[in-house]
């Protein structure tokens, strides 16, 4: 146990230090190879720590000072609070990359989640226009462009549901303070740490408004 503390005290350390953290990557620092003490080859469910790792990953979701999201190559990522007040900035502003093209579903949901503040994915009543698209399909739409927060729970029935809730919501629900931030200074901020991170471990990640989408 004292070895997974310590684990864990790095990858808290790690994620202060970059200001944030992927779950998994094959060269960016990841949450899961810092618990499992080596870079992991495919999934870290088979990894022989696989248990530690999952009690680690658990303990930093729950963490006051961590956030997570899809904002670095659409994969999971964990954000230290230092950065908090750049991501709303830039979650909040409703840019073109984050509307254009996005579909009647995603458009629905997302009306649903703003006329709401907080929905919960298993309870939502699909129209039977968008029963051709799955829900957690048009969720993922939603959080890479970081429209929404989401956050996974377990239900009654002990199945796995997410919660949706806009970031007013979120931040209101932690209470957390707004530090005005330009939208376009935040987005600087970032492409700076992710332009570091990829020359420094020679990487290619991207943020979602890297992608070819015009703002």
């Amino acid at each position: 146990m004292k070895t997974a503390a310590r684990d864990f005290r790095q990858v808290l350390d790690t994620l202060q230090s970059l200001g944030l953290l992927l779950l998994t990557d094959a060269r960016l620092p990841s949450a899961a190879a810092i618990l499992a003490g080596e870079t992991i080859s495919g999934s870290w469910w088979s990894h022989p720590r696989a248990r530690e790792i999952f009690i680690g990953l658990n303990k930093l979701e729950a963490h006051p000072d961590v956030l997570i999201t899809k904002l670095v190559s659409g994969k999971v990522t964990f954000l230290h609070r230092e950065l908090w007040s750049d991501l709303l900035s830039i979650a909040a502003a409703r840019e073109r990359w984050q509307m254009r093209g996005l579909s009647a579903a995603a458009k629905y949901l997302l009306r649903l989640v703003d006329k709401e503040g907080l929905v919960q994915s298993d309870e939502i009543v699909w129209p039977r226009r968008f029963q051709s698209e799955k829900i957690g399909g048009t969720v993922r739409e939603l959080e890479l462009r970081l429209l929404i927060h989401t956050r996974q729970v377990h239900t009654e029935s002990g199945a796995h549901a997410r919660m949706l809730e806009t970031w007013r919501h979120w931040r209101a629900r932690i209470e957390f303070p707004i530090e005005p931030r330009s939208p376009a200074e935040s987005r600087h901020l970032f492409e700076s740490l992710i332009t570091n991170l990829n020359e420094q471990y020679g990487a290619r990640a991207r943020l979602g408004w890297q992608a070819g989408s015009s703002r």
